[in-house]
């Protein structure tokens, strides 16, 4: 496997350092919002130069379990109307929200050439599987049906989601796929979770450096989707068939235990005739779209993306 990119390993050096010094308890006796905030605190020291020539307002919708908040960001200049992407950020379906997340919106507004509807959904344990799966659907429902408020080409508008909220995305694009009255024109798909199943050889070999095995076992077990009778939402690479969803992109990052996945759902993907294109930066861990300021490889992986997010509704 290619070495970690150096300026990750330098972090990664350092933060088992301090974890050696300050050794913290198992993630089960730290209570999740301890969790959010120790990690929203950490993201954004890591990513505080996203581009300022973006204008954001938040606003919420009405959901199936109460209000939706949103974060709307729109390119200074950028005309009417654009294409949209309603983004789901990553953390588990536990942590994330719509801070931990900006600055990666930022540049996907900004570089992509359209409008982010970034959506701060339902976290578990607080409201388990599937809440945020129904949040999610229902923003990406109301975005086409509020279209022109949102200055938006209900035609260009793209689902996305890095991690669990790769999960989101992947789930939605599936919901909508009969949909006639709401045609996806893309799905963003970084580093997604696409099975519930520890199968996979990166599930059983990579565990860390970023995203752990404990972690995700955390992460599973709070969500409580297991056994529940819409739990094939969290499986996209399981679905009956895909033929017919969104094309895609899909990212993979090759120091990620989720990164066999990823690539899974590509070919399978492929295989039912989705366009569809795979992505793999071989040199980088989980989560680095959100940890930009760390190496110059992020960026130029962001610039990537946001070229291909362009592409497909710029």
């Amino acid at each position: 496997m290619p070495a970690i990119d150096p300026a990750f390993q330098t972090l990664i050096d350092a933060q088992a350092k301090e974890a050696a010094a300050n050794p913290l308890p198992p993630l089960d006796q730290l209570p999740p919002d301890m969790v959010r905030a120790g990690y929203r605190a950490q993201r954004q020291s890591q990513d505080q130069n996203a581009p300022k020539d973006v204008d954001v307002g938040d606003f919420s919708m009405d959901g199936p379990h109460g209000p939706i908040p949103v974060r709307l960001y729109e390119p200074q200049g950028l005309g009417k109307p654009s294409g949209l992407l309603v983004y789901f950020h990553g953390g588990g379906w536990v942590i994330g929200d719509l801070e931990t997340h900006d600055g990666h919106c930022r540049r996907m507004a900004a570089w992509g050439h359209c409008r982010v509807m970034a959506v701060d959904y339902r976290l578990a344990p607080e409201n388990p599987f599937p809440k945020g799966h129904d949040d999610a659907l229902t923003a990406a429902k109301w975005a086409f049906d509020h279209a022109a408020d949102l200055g938006v080409d209900a035609l260009r508008i793209a689902v996305g989601g890095d991690s669990a909220g790769g999960n989101l995305a992947a789930a939605v694009a599936l919901d909508l796929r009969d949909d006639p009255a709401r045609t996806l024109a893309f799905q963003l798909l970084l580093y997604p979770v696409t099975s519930d199943a520890w199968e996979t050889a990166s599930r059983k070999t990579l565990d860390g450096p970023i995203l752990s095995f404990d972690a995700m076992r955390w992460f599973e077990k709070l969500l409580a989707g297991a056994g529940h009778p819409e739990a094939h939402r969290l499986s996209p690479l399981k679905a009956d068939h895909v033929k017919g969803v969104a094309p895609a992109l899909v990212v993979t990052a090759g120091h990620d235990c989720l990164k066999d996945e990823g690539a899974a759902y590509a070919e399978r993907l492929a295989d039912a005739g989705v366009a569809v294109r795979h992505i793999e930066y071989p040199h980088l861990p989980h989560d680095f779209y959100v940890m930009a300021d760390v190496s110059p490889a992020v960026i130029e992986a962001a610039k990537e993306t946001a070229e291909a997010l362009k592409a497909a509704i710029g």
